[in-house]
């Protein structure tokens, strides 16, 4: 079998209103969407979508031409020209999808099919006044979600806890819920201060006390220290990662005692699971540790998705990788619950 095109189609669904999310200074009017399509000489067509593919037709021609099945030689091509331009992951995620259609079997039977069922959050992107959150919350529960995962934004850090504690008081301790201050990354130039060291401790320590299942992106990327030591004094969980692009970057939080959850992001990034194309042994498989003990160890990988469906369903086949139940976030709640 050979590749014998590679064609990106991008997509553009206009929000009205505007979708405000709590880690974007700029309202989103649009929501775009890229779908990659990989055909073959023996008409087996795969589909992959997550980031935008931009400069990718100057790369094309490593591929064309060459059987899809060999995906870990293509990942190691992609690893190279992630180096020089863009991250064109979505790539692999078709060459999986060609590779289960031509077995005849699902992707994530390929990847081990290690789960059966899997739960889902409800994750809200916008930052809401307290009684509004406290009636989404309400929803997502009726509507049977028993996870909810709350932004607070550092513009309004006493709203996002206010949210948070409404959301309690209405949800009981029967729901879990986790809290996101999106500060591992930026959204493009978003120079605003972040919340520091001290900030974030005091936020977390209300967390702790409203019994939050975990924080995620506390810190800056780079500020691992601060992040053991949050773990460490208030003994809240710790989570992030969904926008690290290699594996390493995942495993050096770890190892530096920064996470106790990780986030892989298949779509953006070959972090996810520790990267499909590799051997079963590179693979990402967490195992329990206590949150209090610093170190490689690891409460659970949870891959996250706020994507279009293609996209979500290479996150979820994923999770077939991970060795132990997980929960991976829901793409449409996340955009449909504001």
């Amino acid at each position: 079998m050979k590749i014998t095109a590679i064609e990106i189609e991008r997509l553009r669904l206009p929000l009205d209103p505007p979708f405000l999310a709590a880690w974007d200074p700029v309202p989103r009017t649009h929501f775009d969407a890229t779908l990659v399509r990989v055909r073959t000489d023996e008409g087996i067509t795969g589909y992959g979508s997550g980031d935008t593919m931009s400069g990718f037709a100057d790369y094309a021609d490593l591929f064309i031409g060459c059987d899809p099945l060999q995906i870990a030689s293509h990942v190691r091509s992609l690893e190279t020209i992630a180096f020089h331009a863009g991250r064109y992951w979505p790539l692999e995620a078709a060459l999986w999808d060609i590779a289960g259609k031509a077995c005849g079997q699902p992707v994530a039977i390929l990847f081990g099919g290690a789960l059966t069922t899997m739960a889902c959050y409800a994750s809200f992107g916008e930052s809401r006044s307290a009684a509004e959150r406290a009636d989404a919350v309400l929803g997502a529960r009726e509507a049977g979600f028993r996870a909810v995962k709350i932004r607070i934004g550092r513009e309004n850090v006493a709203g996002g806890l206010a949210a948070v504690r409404a959301a309690r008081g209405a949800a009981g301790d029967d729901l879990a819920i986790m809290v996101d201050l999106n500060q591992w990354w930026r959204m493009p130039g978003d120079i605003s201060a972040a919340l520091d060291l001290p900030a974030v401790r005091r936020v977390a320590d209300e967390l702790r006390d409203l019994g939050v299942l975990w924080l995620e992106e506390p810190l800056p990327a780079a500020d691992l220290a601060g992040m053991r030591t949050l773990r460490e004094q208030t003994g809240l969980r710790m989570a992030g990662g969904e926008m690290a692009r290699t594996p390493g970057e995942l495993l050096g939080a770890l190892a530096a005692g920064a996470l106790d959850v990780v986030q892989p992001d298949v779509g953006p990034s070959r972090s996810a699971c520790c990267g499909r194309g590799r051997s079963p042994r590179s693979r990402c498989s967490p195992t329990t540790g206590s949150r209090r003990t610093p170190g490689p160890t690891v409460l659970a990988c949870w891959p996250t998705c706020m994507s279009p469906p293609v996209s979500a369903a290479a996150r979820i086949s994923s999770s077939h990788l991970i060795r132990q139940d997980g929960r991976s976030s829901a793409a449409t709640s996340s955009w449909l619950s504001r």
